[in-house]
């Protein structure tokens, strides 16, 4: 029953959309209509503002963060702990408060990730920050964090993870298969492009 009230609650906070009520609330905007239209926290940044988009990343980490900690705190076996962590990013993107959609479980999933395995995360983020500064594209660096990421849990012997990080890998793949569209045909926005503007 523990491990059951878990997932459901690792659901629920992974479906709060936390860019569409940041978006609306500060700054009078529905990110789902303007921009790449999500309301992942790069959107936010794009429409609202850098702060903005900050304390969407903030929060679509802790939604991820928090229930995961709780399944450890709680001694959930790795099974159970990777189902919790599944159900934040899940909720994510296929948020109970709009409708069944969301976004592109890239910020969720990092938060899964900080109770779980800190520093192969933050070497994973450390070569998406690195691609992202190098090309400007979001899209590419967060690809790259999730294919960079179960290479460093089997570096680190966090074997009981890595199937977390690959499905992960899928779904956030999946998820952007317009970006990765968009990035083969020579398309895709700029992120340095557009904070020029």
């Amino acid at each position: 029953m523990t491990a059951f009230l878990c997932i459901v609650l690792g659901y629920v906070l992974g479906s709060a959309p936390w860019g569409l009520v940041i978006a609306r609330t500060f700054c009078g905007i529905d990110p789902r209509n303007d921009g790449s239209r999500n309301t992942g926290a790069t959107n936010v940044a794009r429409l609202c503002g850098f702060r903005w988009g900050v304390l969407t990343l903030a929060c679509d980490l802790g939604k991820g963060a928090l229930p995961v900690a709780l399944a450890l705190w709680l001694g959930l076996s790795p099974l159970l702990v990777t189902c919790v962590a599944l159900a934040c990013v899940l909720g994510h993107v296929f948020s109970c408060f709009m409708g069944f959609r969301g976004g592109k479980a890239v910020a969720t999933s990092i938060g899964v990730f900080l109770p779980l395995a800190f520093f192969p995360l933050l070497f994973s983020c450390t070569a998406c920050v690195l691609v992202i500064w190098r090309s400007g594209f979001v899209s590419l660096g967060s690809l790259t964090l999730v294919t960079v990421l179960p290479f460093a849990l089997l570096a680190a012997t966090k074997y009981a993870w890595v199937p977390l990080s690959l499905v992960i890998w899928a779904l956030v793949v999946w998820k952007h298969k317009e970006n990765i569209a968009r990035l083969r045909a020579g398309t895709e926005k700029s992120w340095l492009k557009s904070r020029q503007k």
